[in-house]
Formats: structure tokens, sequence, C-alpha cells
């Protein structure tokens, strides 16, 4: 890695310590997630009316006398607040990557300003998720904002550092063809991504318990309605409101998801293999898809420890992120690694 000075060194760690905390942040929504802590306060961004979790016997008679519908549960609310805490922790860096960024002409601007707008949208997802009582279609929007973040502050760590391999060396057609199956894994690796989300926001994860598909008859079960993303208006949506062959339905189509997942994710990582420059993504493509294929089946047949699931959707995010370095690699970021006396010539057709 090259960095040219130390204002770019100190951008870049900050960058790199954001993409740190976005894991971090991503984790905990979704500890907080499974262990049904995503309304343990019932306001925002607060809790039960303060900017802690009521601890004094006044405060939680306040609570109490404020909140008589919603018991309050500490724990589940120390989850939620530690989560809230921590994510407006990383808007707050995001806000400060987008002041260091425009101070320094050479720096990236439009990728700060991407992130510093999903920051502001996913806060508003975050509210929502509390204020509309886990409706499914706000949760997994929320899913895909956190992970959105973490790809686009890795996306622009790859900017910002220049990588001592000459992509070039793949010829013209190889490298076509890495491109295009690329965005392709890319796509499928986001629809698997959303299809977790909405398993688990309609409570899905354990209506099947037996591998490879269901051991339901869910060819009869199978009911389209159950991917409306707009849903009959609840009182609240925890602990899901579709009936059974709904939620077979949506996790049957998780796990067919998973496995087209896994031949696209096996073809990548076979063309990666072929071009020995790209081999280590290779590696991280297969060894990250053996995790997630484990984690997935331990879900199943220990109904879903609270680990293991947390898990799970860490190293799907971990997938998203190889496939976003993949693309970049082989696509955008192939211009960056190219021999000095090529960018050179370029320059004199151009000028």
């Amino acid at each position: 890695m090259i960095i040219t000075n130390n204002n770019d060194r100190y951008f870049f760690y900050l960058v790199s310590f954001s993409f740190g905390l976005s894991l971090a942040v991503v984790a905990l929504g979704a500890f907080t997630r499974l262990t049904e802590a995503g309304l343990g306060c019932p306001d925002w961004p607060g809790c039960y009316g303060f900017l802690t979790v009521p601890q004094t016997a006044i405060e939680q008679q306040t609570a109490a006398e404020f909140f008589p519908q919603t018991p309050l549960e500490p724990q589940k609310a120390w989850n939620e607040m530690l989560h809230r805490y921590i994510a407006g922790s990383l808007g707050l860096f995001v806000f400060i990557i987008n002041l260091m960024a425009w101070r320094q002409p050479s720096r990236p601007k439009l990728l700060p300003l991407l992130l510093l707008l999903m920051v502001v949208f996913q806060a508003a997802l975050g509210m929502w998720t509390v204020t509309l009582v886990l409706m499914p279609v706000v949760v997994m929007a929320h899913l895909l904002g956190g992970f959105t973040i973490v790809s686009l502050l890795w996306l622009l760590r790859l900017k910002l550092q220049v990588v001592p391999v000459n992509i070039t060396q793949i010829g013209i057609k190889p490298l076509s063809r890495l491109r295009i199956v690329a965005i392709i894994s890319v796509i499928v690796v986001i629809v698997q991504i959303a299809l977790g989300g909405w398993t688990a926001a309609n409570y899905a994860a354990l209506v099947c318990t037996k591998l490879p598909i269901c051991e339901a008859s869910w060819q009869q079960l199978f009911d389209k309605s159950a991917f409306f993303l707009v849903q009959p208006q609840h009182d609240s949506y925890q602990y899901g409101v579709l009936d059974y062959g709904q939620r077979v339905s949506i996790h049957v189509v998780h796990r067919i998801g998973a496995m087209i997942t896994t031949l696209v994710i096996l073809v990548m990582a076979w063309l990666c293999w072929l071009q020995p420059i790209l081999r280590r993504y290779s590696l991280g493509l297969v060894l990250l898809l053996i995790v997630q294929i484990v984690l997935g089946v331990t879900n199943i047949v220990a109904s879903l420890p609270l680990a293991v699931a947390v898990a799970h959707n860490v190293t799907g995010l971990g997938l998203l992120v190889m496939m976003v370095t993949v693309s970049y690699r082989v696509g955008i970021g192939s211009q960056q690694l190219q021999p000095r006396s090529t960018l050179l010539r370029k320059d004199k057709l151009h000028g």
C-alpha cells in the first residue's frame, strides 16, 4: 500500500477506523434484533423520554407513566441504546470525513457525500423501525442501509490506497469476463442479503428445520404474497404477522437463493484463481463462503444460536465487501494499477 503524505495517511486511518466502527454497528444491530431489543426503547432517539436508559426509581416510574403499554426491560433497552450510541458516533466520524475530504482538492468527494446522505437516511430508518413498530420493509431497508454504509466506507478506503499489483497482466478478454461476472456476483449477493433480511424481519428463520429445502410441502404452501413489501397495518410487527405458508415461502426462497449465490461465488472464485495476481481474492471468497454455509446450517440444526446468527450476518457482509473489492480491482481500480508509463501515454493522447 502506498500513501503519499502524512495528511493523506491520517485521512486513510480515519476512513479505516470508521470502517471498523461500521462493522461493529452492523454486528450490534444484528444482536439487537436477535435479542428482540428493537423495541427495547419505544421512542427515538432517547429511551422512555430520557437520553439514557431509566435507572433510578423516579425515572422508571416516569417511564411507566408515559409508556404504560411497554414495560421497561433494562437489558433490552441497553442493547438498543448501545447500538444507537455507536451508530451516532459513526455518523460523527462520517461528518468529519466529509470535512477533511473537502479541505483537500485531491481527495474523493462523491463517496464521502454519499456516505453522509446514507447515514442521514439510515438514521431515519432507525427512527421508523421504532415508530412503525418493526415493519418488515423498514427493518430490511435498515439492514441494507447498514451494509451499504460499510461497503461505501470500504470502497473509499480502496480508492485511497494504491496496491502494488499490475492488473494489466490479465488479458483483455479474461479481464472483461471477470468484470461482468463480478458485477453479476455483487448483484446476486445483495439480493441474497435482502432475502436474509426479509426472512429475519418476518420471523421466518425457524419455520424450516430440515435440509436441504424444508420438511413442509412448500410447493403447495408457496404464497407469492409473502414477498409484498407493503403489508396490512398492524399495531406491532414484532414476532411476525404472516401465516405459516407465507413464512415457509420466504424461508425456502432464501435457501434457494443461497444455493444460487454459492454457485455464482464459486464461479467468481474460479475465475480469480485462474489469474495468479487475484488468487488471494479467490481464497478469501471460498473461505468466507464455507464459513457462511457452516453458519447457515448451524442456524437451522441448532435453532438459531445467538452468536451463530450474529456471525451469519457479519459473514454475509464480509462476502459483500470481498465482492466489492474484487469488482473494484478488476474494474475502475484497475486504472490505478497500470504502469506509470501507460498512464503517461494516455495523458499525451488526451493532451
